[in-house]
């Protein structure tokens, strides 16, 4: 019981960078080109689209839903926010990397904005559950906005205390996403990229809670 409560606690607790697996020097192997859009999906990205990262618990579910999104050139599955280079799955599930499992999403601004993607990542997964999403445990399913300029921290904060308003009328808790800047992303492995297209019947927890998401427009781009 002692081994199982103190995996437990790992799992629902960021290491400290001390703690965190030493990972590796080299990246991973993974697929070149998307399975869905059949873009590179290392780049080169198109001259003027722009990047954005989220983490909405387990990327498989994730990845499909901002592929499917007009304007959205290019989609991978991959580990942020945490302390190991290079992580596998497998160490990343342990809870010891300190990585989420997030989404890249290399989008058209002139097609699609990233207010309309901050509405589509809230109103997908519940915000509020801390380091899980419905079933899926543990620190690498929480919620995160990764930001890569200052003007998407501003849209995602603002976002976020507006969203965060009308889930306490619909009674619900105090929104636990994690909102920083963006780190270094690890491309996870082939098999998780695009999974749900490779394998339709696959499993995919992503389950919104039903209230909207009104974005003041203050904070367009």
């Amino acid at each position: 019981m002692f081994f199982l409560g103190d995996l437990l606690n790992k799992k629902l607790n960021l290491p400290a960078p001390e703690e965190a697996l030493p990972g590796r020097e080299r990246p991973i192997p993974t697929a070149t080109t998307h399975h869905v859009l059949n873009r590179p999906l290392k780049g080169p990205y198109p001259e003027g689209f722009e990047t954005a990262m989220f983490g909405l618990g387990c990327f498989w579910g994730a990845e499909r839903l901002f592929w499917q999104i007009p304007g959205v050139w290019v989609t991978a599955a991959g580990y942020s926010g945490g302390f190991t280079p290079n992580p596998t799955y497998q160490e990343t599930c342990t809870g010891l990397t300190g990585h989420a499992e997030v989404v890249l999403v290399v989008f058209d601004p002139k097609v699609v904005t990233y207010r309309d993607l901050l509405k589509v990542f809230w109103e997908a997964h519940d915000p509020t559950q801390g380091m899980r999403q419905g079933n899926d445990v543990g620190t690498t399913y929480r919620s995160a906005v990764f930001t890569f300029t200052q003007e998407q921290r501003q849209q995602a904060l603002a976002s976020r205390d507006a969203y965060e308003s009308s889930l306490r009328k619909a009674g619900r808790g105090p929104i636990t996403t994690e909102i920083t800047p963006a780190g270094p992303f690890y491309f996870a492995e082939a098999e998780h990229q695009q999974y749900l297209a490779k394998n339709p019947n696959g499993y995919c927890g992503l389950q919104g809670t039903g209230v909207a998401c009104q974005i003041p427009a203050a904070v367009s781009a």
